[in-house]
């Protein structure tokens, strides 16, 4: 799978993931929770390359986690479901509007639309006129139980809208 169909794949997995998670609120990541120290690799919250399952969960078994196993599609998992010791990909994914994180549930009440249309929402070119618009996600890479590789990525509607418009 190509880097560029990553974000996207995320992107609509975390859509129809919250289409489906009604009545369940998990607490929201901050932009800042996305940095990543340039030398380490750590993470704000303390996780590193090298780490293993415990020091991740402590630090975001709180939130939504989607994982990929063996290279198979992404899916939101339970963090006691997830299977650190096979080959496996966690991402933690958000929503920044105007650098704050939303609950996709409460963004589309308040703003009168549905789940399903919110990307087309969140790139029209008014909407973007007046609001910075980014989806944020870190990616860890796993082998045996042990996180091989931690990278923090980003698409920012402002400047490449047209790249994520809804089909």
């Amino acid at each position: 799978m190509s880097k560029k169909c990553i974000p996207a794949l995320c992107l609509a997995l975390v859509l129809s993931a919250l289409t489906c998670a009604c009545g369940e609120e998990k607490p929201l990541l901050s932009p800042t929770d996305y940095d990543l120290d340039a030398e380490t690799a750590q993470t704000i919250r303390g996780v590193k390359i090298g780490d293993g399952a415990d020091v991740f969960l402590a630090a975001y078994q709180d939130y939504d986690i989607l994982s990929c196993i063996n290279g198979s599609d992404y899916h939101f998992l339970p963090a006691e479901e997830i299977p650190f010791d096979a080959k496996l990909t966690t991402i933690l994914p958000s929503f920044f509007i105007d650098n704050t994180a939303i609950d996709v549930d409460s963004f589309c009440e308040e703003n009168g639309i549905e789940k399903d249309g919110i990307l087309g929402f969140l790139t029209n070119e008014e909407y973007l006129a007046h609001h910075t618009v980014v989806y944020q996600y870190l990616v860890f890479d796993w082998k045996d139980g042990v996180i091989q590789d931690i990278r923090s990525e980003s698409m920012d509607y402002n400047k490449d809208a047209s790249y994520y418009e809804a089909n």
